[in-house]
């Protein structure tokens, strides 16, 4: 069986509150994404550990659509 990212699959959704006014972030995204150009077009298999986190697990940068905070979120993979 293959882990994935439930996120990045939609295979559900998380709401994550901002820490400094309480409203909900918005996801935008494995942080994978911003470290280059063509990090976003690459194979889940070769990308997956680059941003630092676990290889279980998928990093998220949420941020706050109110007042622009952002934050990391590890997101378990879960096996399809």
């Amino acid at each position: 069986m293959k882990r994935v990212c439930p996120l990045c699959n939609g295979l559900y959704e998380i709401e994550i509150s901002c820490p400094n006014c309480g409203r909900d972030m918005s996801d935008n995204g494995p942080v994978v994404n911003y470290l280059d150009n063509y990090s976003p077009y690459l194979l889940d298999d070769i990308s997956h550990t680059e941003d630092g986190a676990a290889e279980d697990e998928c990093t998220h940068l949420f941020c706050c659509p109110s007042c622009g905070k952002d934050k990391r979120v590890g997101i378990g993979r879960v096996e399809i």
